[in-house]
């Protein structure tokens, strides 16, 4: 499985590679879940792509999200935290718990916004970051280093924050397709498991796959989870697509530390049904390396994104064996839409407020909110709200309302 830049270009951390190999050979059978293999190309502490400098985000690097479209994405969350708190009981404090907060730009476009448009809200704010990269934390307090007036920025690990203590909404944009996952495949009629041994032939690199049986039955319970038989018809022989153990555990150790009030997970990522579509036999897998996205996770190892679309249904299943209860999903599109991207958009065709702005700035911001709404690209990101301890009138937030 190469990509087109082929290995000539292979641009992978020699050390990491080593690192990895070793992993491999120490293993009674010479080989390791792709699990492992995703975790230590993209979180190993000294050379993973996310635990080093070289993370490159943003519309000219490896990918970009949301909040590099303009400030809007930002700003209208803010609109939905606001009533978040309104709804809570004005709480003091409102908890915002920003789990993989990429560059911080969120972290900068929700402050700025909740100062000047909800300040009572901003007012009982507490901000804290959950970072699992070295690099990006340090990368998000360099940006935030003129908000150190504002005192209640936090970082914090998971250890760092209570069980049972927060009041106010955790959220995530783009950081469950990022878990490492195991990738399985159905062979001869049973399910089993695609594993990453070291390449025997120098052409195909230094990595290769080995299917052997399932590494946990762990994989079997996930799919039962989502309500998916992959071993009866009509999927066929050789279907291969991934499970993402790690985001159960994650949604668990959130729900354990949600009082009162919301999880909101944004991020592409589509129901069970669709996820485990027979068609989709290669499954989601991609890798993102210089803007380009290709399927072979095995070049460039430690300077390429590697992710795999999100089942938004074992979310919702596994939070509600943890006292979460879902409350909404939808696509990104509407949501904005629902919080108001569309007065937005039409502001663009006022004219006391277009000629404030040239031809070409207008044109630039047109495009940057259509690009957060279009079907084709975030516009179709899955929005998913769980909740925890509330009253009815506590569940229907503006953002799930159909506009």
């Amino acid at each position: 499985m190469q990509d087109k830049q082929g290995l000539e270009a292979d641009q992978s951390h020699p050390l990491l590679c080593d690192r990895i190999a070793q992993h491999i050979a120490a293993q009674p059978q010479g080989r390791i879940p792709f699990t492992e293999f995703m975790n230590l190309a993209l979180y190993d502490p000294e050379y993973g792509y996310y635990a080093t400098n070289r993370v490159n985000i943003g519309k000219e690097g490896d990918f970009y999200t949301a909040p590099h479209l303009g400030s809007d994405f930002g700003e209208l969350l803010a609109e939905q935290f606001a009533e978040m708190w309104r709804l809570l009981g004005f709480p003091q404090p409102f908890t915002l718990v920003e789990m993989g907060a990429g560059q911080g730009l969120l972290v900068r476009d929700v402050l700025r916004y909740l100062h000047r448009h909800h300040d009572a809200c901003f007012d009982a704010l507490e901000y804290i970051v959950v970072e699992a990269s070295p690099a990006l934390r340090q990368l998000q307090q360099q940006q935030m280093s003129n908000l150190l007036e504002f005192d209640r920025l936090h970082w914090r690990t998971w250890d760092e924050i209570p069980l049972d203590s927060v009041v106010g909404c955790f959220f995530s944009n783009e950081l469950v397709d990022a878990f490492p996952v195991h990738r399985i495949i159905l062979k001869d009629g049973a399910l089993q498991e695609i594993f990453v041994v070291k390449s025997e032939k120098a052409e195909e690199g230094v990595f290769g796959e080995a299917i052997a049986p399932l590494s946990t039955p762990e994989v079997e319970t996930y799919l039962q989870l989502s309500g998916i038989s992959l071993t009866t018809p009509p999927y066929p022989d050789g279907y291969s697509t991934e499970v993402n153990l790690a985001s159960l555990d994650w949604l668990t150790t959130v729900a354990q530390r949600l009082r009162q009030g919301y999880v909101l997970t944004i991020d592409y990522g589509y129901p069970a049904q669709r996820f485990y579509l027979p068609s989709r036999r290669a499954g989601t897998l991609q890798c993102y390396f210089q803007h380009h996205h290709h399927d072979n996770p095995f070049i460039h190892v430690g300077s390429q994104d590697i992710t795999a679309h999100v089942n938004f249904t074992a979310l919702e299943k596994q939070g509600e064996k943890c006292g979460l209860e879902s409350l909404g999903f939808t696509q990104q599109g509407l949501f904005l839409m629902a919080l108001g991207m569309g007065d937005r958009i039409a502001e663009l065709s006022n004219r006391s407020f277009s000629e404030s702005f040239t031809l070409s700035d207008l044109l630039a911001r047109r495009e940057a909110l259509h690009g957060l709404i279009d079907p084709m690209g975030l516009g179709n990101f899955g929005v998913l709200l769980q909740g925890k301890g509330l009253q009815e009138e506590q569940r229907k937030l503006r953002g799930f309302q159909i506009p």
